[in-house]
């Protein structure tokens, strides 16, 4: 294998850890990535790791901060709202696009990649929510027969990312999530192609609320840690 096929295949293997690491809560928003930490915990060079950082911080996963270096993006709340509003428009076409063009074996793997969520929420099982969600949008995507829009709502998840740990998390949600991907799979395989989009729709809602609600947590969280620093920084000075 060449030197170049190397380099590449390092920078994908810490491209992923990085990623799987923000999607599981390893690696939160705000929160430094330090190069020579990367190459312990993935064993590459720090030339496989600037690129892992180059790639994902035009995915919008890193930040690069002046002075401070590389670290987890942090998103508003108008970023939020606007990747998710995109989210449903692109989710809503693919559910539709693939109730009408699946062939009956990519049907029969989306089911099975939503079970295989079921079982990951209830045996709490992170790792393997993650990796059947990932395995439902690659089925639901290539079942569209449009490449474009599987490119296109992967760069927005990958964005989205930051928010799959603390979602799922959430009181509820894992439920509400499941009955939201079984409505969008009995709307497919009743061949309704208008049902499966509204579901989808309304899956991605539901989820952009929940996203919301953890981004106004997480601010409330900073803004009591910044009052408790004041707080003690005072004590110490009087």
């Amino acid at each position: 294998m060449s030197e170049q096929k190397l380099n590449v295949s390092a920078r994908e293997m810490v491209e992923d850890r990085i990623r799987s690491g923000i999607a599981v809560g390893d690696f939160l928003p705000g929160e430094p990535l330090r190069e020579r930490e990367i190459c312990e915990l993935t064993g590459v060079s720090r030339s496989a790791v600037r690129e892992a950082f180059r790639s994902l911080e035009a995915e919008g996963l890193i930040t690069t901060v002046r002075y401070r270096g590389p670290m987890v993006s942090q998103l508003s709340i108008e970023e939020v709202h606007s990747i998710y509003e995109l989210r449903g428009i692109l989710e809503s076409a693919c559910a539709q696009l693939f109730t009408r063009r699946a062939t009956a074996e990519q049907r029969a793997s989306l089911r099975e990649s939503v079970e295989e969520i079921g079982r990951g929420h209830a045996t709490q099982n992170m790792v393997l929510v993650i990796n059947a969600s990932e395995k439902f949008y690659q089925v639901l995507t290539e079942g569209t027969g449009n490449v474009a829009i599987g490119q296109t709502l992967f760069s927005l998840l990958n964005r989205l990312a930051l928010f799959r740990f603390s979602s799922t998390r959430w009181p509820g949600r894992a439920e509400k999530s499941m009955a939201e991907l079984r409505a969008i799979i009995t709307a497919i395989e009743a061949n309704d192609a208008d049902a499966a989009a509204l579901r989808a729709v309304e899956h991605t809602v539901a989820s952009g609320e929940i996203a919301l609600l953890v981004i106004e947590e997480r601010q409330r969280g900073a803004q009591a840690s910044g009052r408790g620093r004041a707080r003690k920084t005072a004590r110490a000075q009087g």
